[in-house]
């Protein structure tokens, strides 16, 4: 089986290396750092099976187009991406479906007296979310009414993320650990995967900005398999039913963004496709043929449940200077070779460009590179992790070290 890969980043040099275990694979376009890149778009890839990567091109449709070409894919059309692309709609969908979430409402640019109004009755701790997609970066979480409130300003009137933010979520803050649960659909059954917990802010310790996420790992030892069964059961069967009553065949990942309340799970967020960092945690820890699953999704005929290795991975990401702002670019890395050299580890680039040596690989966007470790436990797989990041190197270069550092 021949199976193209769509997308640039660190996930999909994972997608990539879990494939090629039993499948031919193109990645399109790729990057430097991943070597089964091509310049040809997907449009132009003969292959089997298509996985689209990212959210920007399942928003935009992708899925449908190669779909209409006769091609299979994993990744939903539009209409399905929708859960991503707006969250507004998303909390639509949530609410018709019955599924727990935080309790909120959707203001447009016009309505910034409301939003304000209804910003004052939500409780301590308040969310504010751009509409639209924002590559992880339009979500404020704070007990601050003052930055809440400049915050709605500065969305609704277009100057924090353009279109994207000119209509807002506001919702009230929920409290309880993260988990994120990937979940392979084919439009009717659901399959999940092993659960993973995300690291949002930038610094140790969950301080500074949202990131698009600074590590994960997996598997998260609070999250046993009768509550997976719970969220598949209350959650995500309940959305999948709903996308079908509305007429969506939703064939691809849900990725559900879980708060473990004291009054239970509850959505905090969406998205459409493999999770990033995520996927890099997850995906390692697969066993069999991924392609052949992948290609039961894309065939609307899921009968098969992936095998997990018992293993523990845990994900480490490297930054560049300035993420999740304005970030240097054009360092030189150094000490991938070293670290992809140790037992169990894995190097997934993304934000990298070929540099002027031969196989030099340079600094190219915020989240550089992950660096994700295989081991008997989290504790070992979190040790191997920080070995091999210890050995990369370049100017600048920003991590946090407490990934998977279980309190």
């Amino acid at each position: 089986m021949k199976v193209c890969v769509v997308g640039s980043g660190g996930r999909e040099h994972a997608l990539a290396s879990a494939l090629a275990r039993t499948a031919e694979v193109v990645v399109t376009p790729g990057n430097a750092g991943i070597p089964w890149s091509t310049s040809q778009p997907p449009e132009e890839v003969e292959a089997d099976l298509v996985v689209v990567g990212p959210e920007q091109p399942l928003v935009d449709g992708l899925a449908d187009r190669l779909r209409a070409r006769g091609r299979a894919v994993v990744g939903p059309g539009a209409d399905g991406a929708r859960l991503e692309g707006s969250k507004a709609w998303m909390k639509e969908v949530l609410d018709a479906a019955g599924v727990p979430t935080a309790r909120s409402a959707t203001f447009g640019a016009d309505q910034l007296d409301a939003a304000l109004a209804f910003l004052d009755g939500l409780g301590e701790l308040v969310v504010v979310k751009t509409d639209g997609l924002a590559a992880g970066k339009g979500v404020l979480v704070t007990t601050d009414r003052r930055e809440a409130a400049d915050d709605v300003r500065a969305k609704l009137s277009g100057a924090a993320f353009g279109d994207a933010g000119r209509t807002v979520v506001l919702e009230e803050g929920l409290t309880g650990p993260e988990v994120s649960l990937l979940c392979l659909c084919d439009g009717r059954r659901v399959v999940p995967l092993p659960p993973a917990q995300d690291h949002k802010r930038l610094r140790d310790g969950d301080a500074g900005p949202n990131t698009g996420g600074m590590g994960a790992y997996s598997p998260v030892p609070f999250v046993d398999g009768a509550l997976v069964d719970q969220v598949v059961a209350d959650i995500v069967e309940p959305t999948l039913h709903e996308l079908r009553r509305r007429g969506i065949d939703y064939r691809g990942v849900l990725y559900a963004g879980l708060m473990l309340t004291p009054d239970g799970p509850k959505v905090l967020e969406y998205n459409a496709r493999f999770g990033d960092p995520e996927a890099q945690a997850v995906l390692p820890r697969l066993d069999g043929d991924l392609a052949a699953l992948l290609a039961e999704v894309a065939a609307g005929e899921l009968r098969s449940t992936p095998a997990v290795r018992p293993d523990a991975a845990v994900t480490v990401v490297c930054a560049a200077e300035g993420y999740p702002g304005e970030v240097r670019r054009g360092d030189p890395i150094e000490g991938l070779d070293e670290a992809a050299a140790l037992a169990g580890v894995e190097v997934f680039c993304a934000g990298v460009a070929a540099g002027e040596r031969p196989g030099e690989l340079v600094t190219n966007g915020g989240r550089v590179l992950a660096v994700t470790a295989l081991g008997a436990d989290l504790e070992a797989a979190r040790g191997r992790a920080y070995e091999a990041v210890d050995l990369i190197r370049w100017p600048g270069r920003q991590l946090r070290r407490d990934i998977a550092a279980l309190r």
